[in-house]
């Protein structure tokens, strides 16, 4: 939103603080400033001087020699303007005033400008300089009447020596404001004044709209059916007879350029200017183009094509909302007019329309339809259906004014109820409460009448006006105090309550998971939800595999970001494989992410988002370091009983020897391994890596934070050292169950100190050395003790083929 300050103390009288002063006031009351701009700027010394001859120059045939009055004395200026001619009233530079641009560098001007000084063009004197629109650091576009490859062109009356930069409206200040999609009041000219007013303590005048129309009643001629309310809930229409097309007055022009705009005649230019004063657009339509001097406000119909007014073909579908008349569509509502109801110069009476429509489906229907305008912006946050009857007006009386047509009586109003004010329980107390303030009820009470706020006394409540969109509840009352009494005026304290907070349990394993992954060396790293799915081939998936199950996206940015993602190990191979490639000799990376499952395709209802602990490295390191990392996330969630490790994991893109599915409690909860080297080499990656991915929600059932301390041991140890002869297909994990079952409660570690491979042992077979560690809490243990558990647990040993060593 950009606004004029020259347009705001049109409203806001006394306002007459400098633009820095604008700046903080505003942006420290909540209507953040995001930046402003002089017009003016290195505009210094230029006036409207009179041509008083003209000469052709001695040695250049595209130069001329002008004598020219500046009001006070003639000089003598030598010009390539085209255009210029004997009479002519433009504006002049004079010696030592400066320009913000010049026609003779192609380049960027300078932040200083342009500082005109006494010269020689082919060997003549020249003092001074005649400027076209550009030169003045505006835009031809602002100006239909300027020449766009000229100086500009006074009007004949213009009085010599004038302040030129004042006659083009050029002393004021643009400022540019951030403004949230709530404060849809402060889409307008009038809502930004009112804020300002109540900022700097100013009287707001807005516009007074005077009653207009001639003795007729416009619904002897025009009829409004809306047939979808819901997407229209109100919608007005005035008629305007005997309309002259010209061009719109300068003090218009120049209100409309400085907002960017660009002027165009006066019946577009006094939509345009009631769009930017009370943010409500409007369209005109040709009347005499509307068959039937009827309306009809209704959804397309599925393949409908209707060409808009830059004479673009649209396709249209059953939720796009058209206006229409009795015989065909004529507009697109709240985004574009018709070609075939545009006002030209031939016209002779308009049709004005403003209404509300559903913000939802306009900004939905922009978007299908491929077309988005100043129009469809505004009525997209959702505006207020009071603001449109008075828009109308205001444009009527304009084109009353300015002597553009004959307002025929009445309005049209076709509309739903509109909703009661609403109105909030005013309490001071909850207020100050809120804030940590002691402000009376009355000093709040000014601060609410400064905005409009109504206080109602009897009911002790305050009434919002409609406008107000945004203040729904007593937190948005405080924020209002806050704002206008000044932040810096709330004093530091501390938070009441007795409350006692904390994460919890899902945030708190992911909390372990961090500090576990980042004590064992992994930097936290984030990947894209949307992937391709070239991925699959990639991780040399089966055709069959569930994974490729993939939900794709509607409207995707691209087929590298078609589906959302259902394995975690995509993102984590191309961060190795990026750090890999730029030489980083050891990585490792952990993410905390979402994979998306779905329970069927088409979707039917929302997919299954997972949450994944994803590990993976390269470097120094193995198989048994990233299954280190994995037992120490587990033990720091207190997930104590024995960790299995399932070989059989039948993962494709990892290793067929180097690879296991986690089990705990009989579930699996999620696989580790080193990345087959086939995959590897599709991510062009020439080392080993390893991968670990935990299922969070699999495992959320078996966590605990609930911790049993017990006291240091008071009776001593006794260790058995077990050398074996294992079986190459018997695993660690099943010996150690064996050990775990037999060992009984006396058993108290187990530690495998030793395993070998060699010519010293029996083809078939591994060495496997094993410390066992007993002990009781409430005695000594007696040789017996031990010598039964170890009988036992041989025993079990015998059963998987497993001998010991002599």
């Amino acid at each position: 939103m950009n606004t004029p300050l020259s347009w705001l103390r049109d409203y806001v009288p006394g306002l007459d603080v400098t633009d820095q002063e604008y700046r903080d006031g505003m942006t420290l009351s909540g209507t953040k400033v995001e930046n402003y701009s002089r017009r003016d700027k290195n505009l210094e010394k230029i006036i409207v001087g009179e041509v008083l001859d003209v000469q052709q120059h001695p040695d250049a045939d595209k130069l001329v020699v002008c004598q020219v009055n500046t009001g006070t004395e003639t000089i003598q200026i030598v010009t390539g303007a085209p255009n210029v001619f004997k009479g002519a009233k433009v504006p002049v530079v004079l010696v030592g005033g400066k320009v913000a641009g010049s026609a003779h560098d192609e380049g960027p001007a300078p932040e200083e400008g342009y500082k005109i000084k006494e010269g020689k063009l082919r060997g003549i004197e020249s003092f001074g300089m005649m400027c076209s629109i550009d030169e003045l650091g505006s835009d031809v576009n602002f100006y239909p009447e300027a020449d766009p490859d000229g100086i500009y062109i006074f009007p004949e009356d213009t009085e010599v020596g004038a302040d030129a930069v004042e006659l083009l409206g050029l002393h004021d200040t643009v400022v540019e404001y951030e403004v949230t999609s709530n404060r849809v009041d402060c889409y307008s000219i009038i809502g930004i004044a009112r804020e300002a007013a109540a900022t700097f303590g100013k009287e707001f005048k807005p516009p007074v709209v005077k009653e207009t129309g001639n003795s007729e009643n416009v619904n002897d001629f025009v009829k409004v059916e809306v047939q979808a309310p819901d997407l229209c809930p109100r919608y007005t229409a005035r008629l305007v007879r005997n309309i002259k097309v010209e061009p719109s007055p300068k003090w218009m022009q120049h209100r409309l350029g400085a907002a960017g705009i660009r002027p165009i005649n006066n019946i577009v230019d006094i939509t345009n200017f009631v769009m930017l004063e009370y943010g409500q657009p409007m369209h005109a339509f040709d009347f005499d183009k509307v068959a039937g001097g009827k309306i009809v406000v209704r959804r397309a119909k599925d393949g409908d094509k209707f060409v808009t007014l830059d004479g673009q073909e649209r396709n249209l579908d059953h939720d796009v909302l058209m206006i229409c008349d009795g015989e065909k569509e004529i507009g697109i509502a709240g985004i574009m007019g018709g070609e075939n109801s545009m006002i030209t110069d031939d016209a002779k009476n308009l049709l004005f329309e403003a209404a509300t429509f559903n913000g939802t489906n306009i900004r939905k229907s922009a978007k299908r339809i491929g077309l988005r305008t100043d129009a469809s912006g505004i009525f997209e946050k959702g505006l207020d259906p009071r603001n449109a009857e008075d828009a109308m007006n205001r444009a009527c009386q304009l084109i009353e004014e300015l002597g553009a047509g004959e307002v025929v009586g009445g309005i049209v109003d076709v509309k739903e109820p509109i909703p009661e004010l609403k109105r909030i329980k005013f309490e001071p107390d909850r207020i100050n409460a809120l804030l940590g303030t002691s402000y009376t009820a009355d000093e709040m009470i000014a601060v609410f009448e400064k905005e409009e706020l109504v206080y109602d006394k009897a009911n002790e409540e305050i009434v919002i006006p409609s406008f107000r969109q945004d203040l729904i509840g007593n937190c948005d009352l405080a924020e209002e105090v806050a704002r206008f009494k000044g932040y810096d005026k709330i004093p530091t304290t501390l938070p009441g309550g007795n409350a006692m907070g904390g994460l919890g349990l899902k945030n708190r394993v992911e909390q372990k998971a961090r500090e576990t992954a980042e004590m064992c060396g992994f930097s936290q790293a984030y990947f894209y939800s949307f992937e391709s799915p070239k991925v699959f081939d990639k991780l040399n998936l089966p055709e069959d595999s569930k994974e490729r199950q993939a939900i794709k996206i509607s409207n995707p940015l691209g087929e590298d970001f078609s589906v959302m993602r259902t394995i975690s190990v995509n993102g984590m191979l191309n961060c190795l494989a990026n750090n890999y490639n730029h030489r980083n000799p050891e990585v490792k990376l952990y993410e905390l992410g979402n994979i998306y499952v779905a329970d069927s395709l088409p979707l039917t209802d929302y997919p299954d988002e997972r949450m994944q602990f994803t590990l993976g490295f390269y470097g120094e390191g193995d198989f048994f370091t990233m299954k280190g990392a994995v037992e120490e996330f587990f033990n720091s969630v207190g997930m104590k009983k024995k960790r299995e490790y399932d070989p059989e994991a039948g993962k494709s893109f990892l290793h067929p020897g180097r690879q296991a599915l986690v089990k705990y409690d009989g579930q699996t909860i999620g696989y580790l391994g080193e990345v087959h080297p086939a995959v590897c080499a599709n991510y062009d990656i020439k080392t080993r890596v390893y991968i670990a991915v935990i299922d969070m929600p699999a495992m959320m059932g078996f966590v605990s934070f609930d911790h049993k301390y017990e006291g240091i041991a008071k009776f001593p140890a006794v260790t058995r050292d077990l050398s074996m002869l294992v079986p190459k297909n018997v695993l660690a994990g099943q010996i150690e169950t064996i050990f775990a079952q037999r060992g009984g409660k006396i058993l108290e570690d187990i530690k495998l100190f030793d395993i070998y491979e060699g010519e010293q042992v029996t083809e078939g077979f591994k060495s496997v050395a094993y410390s066992l560690t007993f002990r009781a809490k409430d005695r000594t243990l007696e040789d017996n003790d031990v010598n039964g558990a170890m009988k036992k647990i041989l025993n079990g040993l015998q059963s998987l083929g497993i001998e010991l060593r002599s």
